[in-house]
């Protein structure tokens, strides 16, 4: 492990109930791969769906978001910034994700020209693709 949940909470400005990265297993200048652990008592799966309990998608992208938050501000200039979406194109989901099970995030970063980035995100269950999207974001000017 690379960096752990505390290491992670000094890095991005989420606090619970709204953190969707629990772990960092890889960290370079140009990637990242983190752990979201998708435990049952979850508040989310009170309400989505109670029959069949399922991640969100919009969740599953928050997760990837925030993944590619942890690498872009874990460069020194961007430290104790907020990284805000631009946008996100391409997304599909592939899979469903059920408690219990831990997704494994990756995230690319394909670009960066000063404060806007692309990023290229994939989430996976036991080797399995249950979404991909490419990202855009800004990271803000100043920090907090």
């Amino acid at each position: 492990m690379v960096l752990n949940q505390e290491q992670i909470l000094e890095i991005i400005p989420h606090r619970d109930p709204f953190v969707f990265v629990n772990e960092v297993l890889e960290l370079d200048e140009n990637r990242i791969v983190g752990l979201y652990h998708v435990t049952e008592d979850k508040d989310f799966f009170r309400g989505h769906f109670p029959q069949e309990k399922v991640m969100p998608g919009v969740l599953q992208l928050e997760a990837l978001a925030q993944t590619g938050a942890v690498l872009a501000l874990s460069r020194p200039e961007f430290k104790g910034h907020i990284v805000y979406f631009g946008g996100m194109e391409k997304v599909r989901f592939k899979r469903k994700v059920l408690p219990g099970e831990t997704l494994v995030l990756k995230v690319y970063l394909t670009a960066l020209r000063g404060r806007v980035g692309f990023a290229a995100g994939e989430a996976y269950v036991d080797g399995a693709l249950c979404c991909q999207t490419k990202i855009s974001f800004v990271v803000s000017e100043t920090a907090f």
